[in-house]
């Protein structure tokens, strides 16, 4: 080989290394630059609450005044106590606790798919909710209260890294990764059924992890934590489980009820 013939080869592998390492990386970064391509866990589907704590406060109306594990202070006790539901429908109040801040605790099947790209969308059939999960930015200015608010979600942990090597595409191991969403911009509303309340001052932080089993059923954990300077001496933190389904078999859309479990 000639010193002409050996400049030849010798640029054009310092171009293939220069794109594998430089170019397709970006390449393959551009092709996941929406919320929906570069998403950490697959969370779409139908999902069915499966209820393992807290039987008496979600699949019956609590009787007034049980208020155990909630963390109220003196103005939210006050508050409950004054919990009327004859008057929460007379005043089309119906879905009180069926928004975000308890949404995920209601006995329910939920339809998660994307509406766009960079928009997760959670349908609940029991009180006909529709929550929007925002990727990237922060809440409007002047967002309308809302019961299900305004809701910014971002995934914790990557992908696995897409690259190309010698032998073609290769992937690492996938790290561990779940979905956080913070919601503001709320109507008041009820942690409970029985009217433990939450005011328009809530912040409400979740983490969605979803893990199959060897069983291969799918689950789905809802870990949310509630900020409420107005009625909550701390944070409430609970913990919601969902099984995933096949289909859409047993999706039976019902309307917010203020004196009927779900």
């Amino acid at each position: 080989m000639n010193g002409r013939n050996f400049l030849r080869y010798a640029a054009a592998f310092v171009f293939i290394v220069v794109t594998i390492i430089f170019v397709m990386p970006r390449f393959a970064s551009a092709q996941e630059s929406t919320a929906e391509a570069g998403q950490v866990q697959d969370l779409t589907g139908y999902w069915v609450q499966v209820v393992t704590e807290d039987w008496r406060y979600r699949m019956v109306v609590p009787r007034k005044g049980d208020y155990q594990g909630v963390p109220l202070n003196a103005e939210g006790h006050k508050v409950a106590e004054a919990w009327d539901p004859a008057k929460d429908t007379a005043e089309h109040e119906q879905c009180k606790s069926y928004g975000a801040a308890a949404i995920m605790r209601v006995p329910e099947r939920i339809h998660i798919d994307w509406e766009d790209p960079n928009t997760l969308r959670v349908q609940t059939d029991a009180g006909m909710q529709t929550r929007l999960f925002h990727f990237g930015g922060t809440p409007p200015a002047h967002e309308e209260p809302s019961w299900q608010g305004y809701s910014v979600a971002s995934w914790e942990g990557m992908r696995p890294r897409q690259g190309f090597g010698f032998g073609g595409r290769v992937e690492a191991a996938k790290p561990e990764g779940y979905l956080k969403v913070v919601t503001t911009d709320l109507r008041p509303g009820y942690l409970r059924k029985n009217g433990v309340p939450y005011s328009k001052n809530a912040v409400v932080e979740e983490y969605f992890d979803s893990f199959t089993e060897p069983d291969h059923k799918t689950y789905l954990v809802v870990s949310t934590v509630v900020t409420d300077p107005t009625y909550l001496q701390r944070p409430f933190l609970v913990s919601s489980q969902f099984e995933k389904l096949s289909g859409d078999s047993g999706w039976h859309p019902t309307p917010c009820q203020a004196d009927a479990a779900p």
